[in-house]
């Protein structure tokens, strides 16, 4: 069976064919003679060599998606995503970490451009990437500055947007004293929650926040909020937790403390991880569309390899409140 087979068929030419089954047809071919094209290669049982015609068009098929740690169940469903949408274009996904998306991500071939057609980073720092980008190879850039150098396309999330909401609902709970617990990890997506943050927090007079930094692990966290929590001046009533993470690693310290969640202290995190609701009580935190992002990605990526403008998009999130939050304890 070959593609004259299915040209003749459906009632066109062997380039339609070549146009409708490479995915190029858009803008070129009517969605009814597409349709009438893949409708007869399914019947003929046609399956094109995308093997040669990507050895012919210089094309591995296969895409690199940069992330800062494979351990954050985060980045496991931006990988979900992307690997979704790459598998319906007969794409494949090679997943690769870059240590707290900080350092130099080294290229992990000999050559980039030999290996792969374009890279997917998600939430890293821009600069992080120079030896993939020195290759020329595509970039599209995830929860990361949209206005990082020479990315094809972003994908955000409205990080922004999830720290007014969470900010607003502890406001309307009373509370006034706030403890920001931030990552110690220079990254665009945490400096846009600690602006969105200090806006929130800026029309209410009354409203302090300290701010302590920790390594992303429980642990460090803990310690982290001990010893914001015994610190000099007022004790915080609202701990804001950029990750879910930090927010378990808060309510192990006010626990510790002799002191409650929610009736002494107030714990929100950031990102709704199976961790969110596997803690007691169960996190109020943001909901980000992890998969979404990397599925929109791997779409922005295949437009751009395929000469189309790529749409960039910042993606809604969602307040889920849940039991660590409650009115401002006196």
């Amino acid at each position: 069976m070959t593609s004259r087979d299915v040209a003749r068929a459906a009632g066109v030419s062997q380039a339609t064919v070549s146009l409708v089954l490479g995915d190029k047809w858009r803008g070129r071919v009517s969605e009814r003679t597409a349709g009438a094209v893949r409708e007869a290669a399914a019947d003929l049982g046609y399956r094109p060599n995308l093997a040669a015609r990507d050895l012919r068009m210089g094309r591995t098929r296969t895409a690199l998606l940069v992330v800062p740690a494979l351990t954050n169940e985060f980045f496991a469903r931006v990988h979900t995503g992307a690997s979704r949408v790459a598998a319906e274009h007969g794409f494949g996904v090679v997943i690769y970490p870059s240590p707290e998306g900080v350092g130099r991500a080294r290229d992990p071939f000999d050559s980039s451009r030999t290996a792969l057609d374009g890279v997917i980073a998600s939430s890293m720092a821009a600069d992080a990437l120079a030896a993939m980008r020195a290759g020329g190879l595509p970039l599209v850039m995830l929860d990361s500055d949209p206005a990082g150098p020479e990315a094809a396309a972003t994908v955000n999330i409205d990080v922004a947007d999830g720290m007014r909401q969470v900010t607003e609902h502890l406001l309307a709970l009373g509370h006034r004293r706030f403890l920001h617990l931030a990552p110690a990890v220079d990254s665009w997506t945490f400096h846009v929650r600690a602006d969105a943050l200090a806006d929130a927090l800026r029309a209410t007079p009354d409203a302090v926040v300290r701010t302590e930094t920790s390594a992303l692990t429980v642990d460090a966290a803990r310690q982290a909020a001990e010893r914001a929590l015994t610190g000099p001046g007022p004790r915080p009533t609202a701990l804001v937790c950029d990750d879910d993470v930090l927010a378990a690693g808060a309510c192990k310290a006010v626990r510790r403390l002799g002191l409650r969640v929610p009736e002494d202290v107030s714990v929100t995190g950031f990102d709704d991880l199976s961790l969110a609701t596997a803690v007691e009580p169960e996190l109020t935190t943001v909901r980000l569309p992890a998969e979404e992002v990397g599925a929109r990605g791997m779409t922005a990526l295949l437009a751009v390899l395929e000469s189309r403008p790529p749409e960039s998009v910042a993606l809604p999130v969602e307040l889920v409140v849940r039991d660590s939050t409650a009115r401002a304890a006196g």
